[in-house]
């Protein structure tokens, strides 16, 4: 899967819009996103580089090393603290190193149902106790068969994150991408380590 979403990198894939994701503005404006962040899944930096421009430290972690590049040009043309590495969402307890907050942005909905439940257990290794994990990803309430990727039912979520986790809330928003107008339906979900 990796070199498919490496290959995505050469031009612009639908899901790189070319500035955060208006959820994460959101919740950063919030207060919500806070102490040392993890963006899981970062792409080319977007969200990462908001969340150092607000004085966060910040690691952005992604497997396509040409998205790492491309974040990092960026980073570096914004004069942005942000940091960028290439790694296995599913390995992060080789990045040795504790977060408050982890944001993904279209990473869950791209595991199959035992990815997920090694997410969620690499995910542990990377999150202080009491620290938060804010999920984006596409609704199943997203019409079927438009060419996007999998869609998830709330249901799914609070299956994954069921032992050790506390599921804050899920609510309904909106994932901004290049097939969307309006952007698709998608769960925006706060997930608390126990």
């Amino acid at each position: 899967m990796a070199a498919f979403f490496n290959e995505s990198y050469r031009g612009t894939p639908p899901w790189d819009v070319g500035h955060p994701q208006a959820e994460f503005v959101r919740l950063a404006d919030e207060g919500e996103v806070w102490g040392r962040v993890l963006d899981a899944g970062c792409g080319t930096g977007e969200n990462a580089i908001l969340f150092a421009g607000l004085g966060m430290e910040v690691l952005g972690v992604d497997a396509a090393p040409l998205a790492i590049e491309k974040a990092k040009r960026k980073a570096s043309e914004k004069g942005s603290r942000a940091a960028f590495v290439v790694g296995d969402a599913l390995r992060l307890e080789e990045l040795d190193r504790r977060f408050d907050t982890v944001t993904d942005s279209g990473l869950f909905h791209v595991f199959s149902d035992g990815e997920r439940l090694r997410f969620a257990k690499s995910l542990r290794s990377a999150l202080n106790g009491g620290g938060t994990y804010f999920m984006l990803c596409f609704s199943d309430r997203e019409p079927a068969g438009w060419g996007g990727p999998r869609r998830v039912s709330k249901e799914e979520i609070i299956a994954t994150f069921r032992d050790g986790w506390k599921v804050n809330w899920i609510r309904e928003a909106r994932f901004e991408s290049l097939f969307h107008e309006a952007g698709g339906r998608a769960w925006l979900s706060s997930i608390t380590r126990g």
